[in-house]
């Protein structure tokens, strides 16, 4: 089993959001692209918000990072 699962990360990424608006995320789609976005940044050089990863993977670093809410997820139309 993934831990956390795609419903937890999905969770945590809508958290915040009001009754009534559209979610961050709809799908397991998005989540996965937001993670291989980060993972690609901390291949690329980007240091780890996490200072305390259990993994040097980067996917797995950028999963932790998106489960503790240190990386937000963007929607396309919307800028940072």
């Amino acid at each position: 089993m993934i831990h956390p699962s795609y419903v937890e990360l999905m969770k945590v990424v809508n958290d915040g959001v009001e009754i009534g608006e559209e979610p961050v995320v709809n799908s397991r789609y998005s989540i996965v692209i937001g993670t291989a976005r980060r993972a690609r940044q901390i291949i690329a050089g980007d240091k780890p918000m996490n200072d305390k990863s259990t993994c040097p993977k980067p996917l797995s670093v950028a999963v932790e990072e998106l489960y503790e809410g240190k990386v937000k997820i963007i929607p396309e139309g919307e800028s940072e």
